[in-house]
């Protein structure tokens, strides 16, 4: 093996634990981010979020793949479908409760969920909508 390959394959295996340490967390998170949304969502009257829209871990079922590039991919299917996700869920929540745009800052990337909020200090189209 050269010493590229050698150092590259040294920096991934001293990766993996901090990578699966992640999905600890991501876990309990899903569960209460899942309740929230369960029960909120209903409450509040808003459609609740398809969660297979978001989450697909397909890529497992690829017959070229080896044992551990399949667990990798049901890892990153399962992690980044998550993310999107709660994305989903938050800016639904944001979308009811605020509706309001940020403040323009350089370099900021507005939302793309944004583009019907009101403008940031429109005091009047804010309180002509309470």
């Amino acid at each position: 093996m050269n010493y590229r390959k050698y150092k590259r394959r040294s920096k991934h295996l001293i990766s993996i634990p901090f990578i699966w340490l992640a999905l600890f967390p991501a876990i309990v998170l899903d569960s209460v981010v899942e309740l929230y949304h369960r029960v909120c969502f209903p409450l509040w009257g808003l459609p609740t979020v398809k969660r297979s829209d978001y989450i697909k871990m397909d890529r497992s079922k690829l017959s070229y793949l080896n044992m551990i590039d399949k667990i990798n991919c049901t890892y990153c299917g399962y992690m980044g479908g998550l993310a999107n996700y709660f994305v989903k869920i938050a800016w639904d929540t944001e979308a009811y409760w605020c509706g309001i745009k940020h403040k323009k800052y350089e370099n900021f990337e507005e939302p793309k969920h944004h583009k019907d909020f009101l403008e940031y200090g429109d005091e009047k189209s804010f309180k002509e909508i309470k």
